[in-house]
């Protein structure tokens, strides 16, 4: 199916994934779903309600006694038949996310659709090797599930934030009651269509969509969830945290980031720039990793500053599924307003515009902003200390090593960063006086095992690999 021509029955959902079944919702409410390249709506989705939280919650309890207690090789197998199901619909995810996030169908498919797979493939091996037994004298130290999780995924990376949840929850023995963003819920419909296909037991996973203050609410106050897994901005974070807390149930917690990108004066300025530009510009700039703080050294500011506009000036904005479109719209028109304000703060601030701003070009129609930097941006201003989330960049000179430390971790974000120099060592170490949860050196490549999360109001807790797995258990000492 051509989703791009799809008329728009084709993309409703009508129904909630519980039990093991498509069933009806509580309520005949709906959610539409926007193409933000066009601002068509292109489908629905049920407006899930309390009542239905709490269906979902009870097969998630239900399920969970005989799905923590399956062997580890047989749970392991479960997500190995997840991974094909959902690798062979590679193709309609990568269109779908295009549709209704605006990613550009490259993007879509090699990020959006690639990494999610890469991390469900390597989860069905950590399953296959759940973390070994400890003994301290006396005492036989064990990890078991945490029970039921309650997921609430971002619309950003509508496949990806879903399985860096779901999958290591599932490799832990942990049942999910999982609401996606009602701005992108279609993509997790292709999920649930997979997780039927592969035969995962009923119970295991349960679908719910809706709005965050109706279903979001209800999931993460819900008194037999036992630990709420959260990815979006740190004020909603931080209401999820609060009633998590009235409960004294477990949170784990990704949430924004205003991250700084470190170009030393001994670095290879164009390799650093043209890496930084498109680190901020991933995704439309939404991205909570975005390295969205470009420090450069004051010797070598004029020249990285010419080397930024001629970098953007390669992005195209456009339809998604135009080969040519290297950026595609924000996700709503919400969200293109508020980053246009951002801007025009930035330059009422006194920041100089290098490129793009509110007199660039856009297309006629869809929420587009185009890509902008600003120079000569005051470390405390609200556009370096404020996440943006849209393909926006601030740059900003620094003097020394210690001045571009002191800039980067004046925030009270910390979630990633990067650092270049020739001298891989003093990068390294650098990176190390970073406040914040990754850092890349000279371009180092994202590893899908290694532990991801922030410092501060970044969050808490850490998603991916062995520590995503562990995220989503308890430990236990038996005395003996």
């Amino acid at each position: 199916m051509d989703l791009a021509a799809a008329p728009p029955a084709l993309l409703h959902r009508r129904h909630l994934h519980v039990a093991g079944d498509w069933v009806d919702p509580a309520e005949g409410e709906t959610v539409p779903v926007e193409n933000p390249a066009t601002g068509d709506i292109i489908g629905q989705v049920p407006a899930g309600t309390p009542a239905d939280v709490d269906r979902a919650v009870a097969a998630a309890r239900a399920a969970f006694p005989d799905w923590a207690a399956t062997d580890p090789a047989e749970r392991a197998a479960h997500l190995g038949r997840l991974h094909t199901a959902l690798a062979l619909r590679a193709r309609e995810i990568t269109r779908t996310i295009a549709l209704e996030l605006g990613a550009p169908l490259k993007l879509a498919g090699r990020v959006q659709t690639g990494l999610p797979l890469t991390v469900l493939r390597s989860m069905v091996e950590l399953a296959a090797d759940p973390p070994a037994e400890e003994t301290i004298g006396n005492s036989l130290v064990v990890r078991e599930p945490v029970g039921v999780v309650g997921a609430i995924t971002p619309w950003n990376y509508p496949l990806h934030q879903v399985v860096a949840k779901v999958a290591p929850a599932l490799a832990a023995g942990c049942t999910v009651v999982l609401k996606p963003s009602e701005l992108t819920p279609l993509t997790a419909y292709l999920l649930f269509d997979a997780i039927t296909e592969a035969g995962l037991p009923a119970g295991v996973v349960n679908l719910v969509p809706g709005t965050g203050p109706v279903v979001g609410e209800a999931l993460a106050g819900h008194p037999d969830v036992d630990l709420v897994s959260f990815t979006g901005s740190t004020a909603t974070g931080r209401r999820i945290a609060h009633l998590a807390a009235d409960r004294i149930a477990r949170v784990a917690l990704e949430l924004g980031g205003k991250s700084a990108n470190l170009i030393l004066a001994d670095a290879d300025l164009a390799t650093a720039v043209k890496a930084g530009v498109g680190n901020a510009l991933l995704n439309s700039g939404q991205t909570c990793t975005a390295w969205t703080r470009m420090l450069v050294h004051r010797d070598r500011y004029a020249e990285a500053l010419d080397l930024i506009a001629a970098a953007v000036a390669a992005y195209r904005l456009g339809d998604p599924f135009d080969p040519d479109t290297r950026l595609g719209p924000l996700v709503s028109a919400a969200q293109a307003e508020r980053v246009r304000g951002h801007v025009d703060r930035a330059l009422a601030d006194g920041a100089r515009l290098v490129a793009g701003g509110p007199g660039a070009p856009l297309p006629p129609r869809g929420h587009f902003v185009a890509p902008t930097v600003l120079a000569d941006v005051h470390p405390d201003s609200a556009l370096a200390q404020e996440e943006v989330f849209g393909p926006v960049l601030a740059v900003i000179p620094f003097a020394d090593t210690d001045e571009a430390v002191a800039i980067a971790n004046n925030s009270r974000y910390g979630l990633a960063g990067a650092v270049w120099s020739a001298d891989e060592e003093r990068a390294l170490a650098v990176a190390r006086r970073l406040r914040t949860g990754q850092v890349d050196v000279n371009g180092g490549a994202f590893n899908p095992l290694a532990p991801f999360g922030g410092y501060r109001q970044s969050g808490l807790g850490r998603e991916l690999g062995r520590y995503g797995v562990e995220e989503f258990t308890e430990v236990k000492a038996i005395q003996r």
